[in-house]
């Protein structure tokens, strides 16, 4: 009651809106429970007059800065080691030429960017392209402590990494709804450009939904949120929060031709980095779930065809066998109008909402077919075309093998760049095709094998076999086949 009477004491006085616009922000009225059409009428005029008031973003930036860490990686000197051939499937049948080629020992070089703090316990999201190169990651808190970082997984599709440090006690963000967010809100953007910590910057939404063309990856992931809060390099990973502080967003890239910002910074949507980050969390690899269609945004030439009134929806350009949208009935020609009952208008507005989602799922989908509108549900799959959720530990089990990272030593001493070591052996399928303990893996389905989790992908994201090429201790090449589906 007696917030109220000094609402309604600023109201009463027109000469004070902007005390009465303190007294709305401060007080937080708009959480007061209208009991009658008066209380309603009065909290309508605490809106009116809180809308003319500037916009305060002190409270917001206090209360994110504690959890946005500055990210270094530490990157080993580079090694080399050369083939003969290029392609490690001509060597696996034609058979190997290989030669060592010592590369001078190279300083260790650094590279920075941010991260958000989404745990009490020290799990920390930030961007892939920040660590993908990292031998080892180290975290500093905005209190100037420092830690050394594990990696927990990452997702190159989304730009999403996970990492933690052994730490109680953190200042963690919570997550916004990007989804609920409108073109004209201000954000704030926090991080570490060009290595000043604790950098607070402001703008507003520009645009939503965006596709940049940025990630090469085959299943990338953009919808990107677009700013003009300024974002340099080394903002990389941080957070792009709301005015209440909460996270909508991973600061990810910059539109410039310079290298710095000039007007457009882009952000990964807190819809899905929030998603990955539990799936990282939870399951060690991200559940990516597929709608099995090939779609393209509306045309005047589209639209004709399919004879709708206007450019809404995204026209379906085929669909997969076997996958979620053809077992619910999806024809080539249909047009997608809305998707859990909200309108999509882009490729990647539907690429957000279907990776909001895991394998399993059902979503809802308005369809537009021969000049009428339907209803579909479909039950999303994974990449294997089933509706089981992949754990990467289920994996590894089947493989029988525990794998580790290799030391530098030893990478010096055989002249590679990279490898992971199989240091122990169980009944599984590396053990059946011939693998022995001791074995590096440097090649896995043509794809460079950094890490264990690097390995892991292309074991999760392989169809039918996987083909490895590696060196043994006393320098033995070898290569394997294995087949996934038996």
């Amino acid at each position: 009651m007696e917030i109220r009477k000094y609402v309604l004491a600023a109201i009463g006085a027109t000469a004070c809106a902007a005390m009465g616009a303190y007294l709305y922000s401060n007080f937080e009225v708009k959480n007061i429970t209208a009991t009658s059409a008066n209380d309603n009428a009065i909290q309508t005029e605490i809106r009116t007059i809180a809308n003319y008031a500037p916009t305060d973003f002190t409270e917001a930036a206090e209360s994110t800065i504690n959890g946005v860490v500055h990210v270094k990686i530490l990157q080993d000197s580079p090694r080399q080691s050369q083939y003969g051939s290029s392609d490690p499937l001509w060597q696996f049948f034609f058979g190997p030429q290989y030669q060592y080629q010592q590369q001078p020992q190279q300083p260790r070089v650094t590279g920075s960017g941010s991260g958000v703090i989404i745990s009490e316990n020290g799990y920390i999201v930030t961007n892939n392209h920040v660590i993908e190169s990292a031998d080892k990651i180290e975290v500093v808190l905005n209190d100037r402590r420092s830690f050394e970082a594990t990696l927990i997984g990452t997702d190159p599709t989304t730009d999403i990494a996970l990492i933690k440090i052994e730490a109680t006690g953190l200042h963690a963000l919570k997550f916004g709804n990007s989804d609920a967010m409108k073109v004209g809100e201000w954000v704030l953007a926090v991080g570490n450009p060009f290595n000043l910590t604790s950098t607070v910057t402001a703008g507003i939404i520009s645009a939503k939904a965006r596709n940049m063309g940025i990630n090469n990856n085959n299943m990338a992931i953009e919808s990107f949120i677009q700013t003009d809060a300024a974002v340099n390099p080394g903002n990389s990973g941080g957070a792009l929060v709301n005015t209440h502080g909460e996270v909508i967003g991973i600061n990810t890239a910059i539109a410039s031709q310079t290298g710095s910002y000039t007007g457009y910074s882009f952000a990964v949507p807190s819809s899905i980095a929030q998603k990955v980050a539990q799936d990282l969390m939870q399951y060690g690899e991200v559940q990516r779930a597929l709608l099995g269609v090939q779609i393209r945004e509306m045309t005047e030439e589209l639209q004709k065809e399919t004879k709708l009134d206007n450019l809404d929806g995204v026209y379906v350009g085929g669909v997969a066998d076997g996958g979620a949208a053809k077992e619910a009935g999806i024809e080539t020609g249909d047009v997608i109008l809305k998707i859990n009952g909200e309108k999509v208008a882009t490729v990647p507005e539907v690429q957000e909402k279907v990776g909001m989602h895991r394998p399993g799922d059902n979503i809802n989908l308005k369809i537009w077919r021969n000049g009428k509108e339907q209803d579909v549900t479909v039950t999303l799959r994974n990449i294997r075309g089933t509706t089981s959720i992949i754990n990467v530990n289920d994996k590894n089990q089947m493989l029988g093998a525990k794998l580790e990272k290799v030391d530098n030593d030893e990478l010096d001493k055989l002249g590679l760049r990279y490898g992971i070591k199989v240091t122990d052996l169980s009944d599984g399928k590396m053990k059946d095709c011939g693998i022995r303990k001791g074995f590096i893996i440097t090649k896995a389905n043509r794809q460079p094998i950094t890490t264990p989790d690097d390995f892991s992908k292309v074991v999760l994201n392989a169809s039918e076999g996987l083909f490895i090429a590696g060196i043994y201790p006393n320098g033995k090449i070898a290569y394997y086949a294995i087949n996934l589906e038996n």
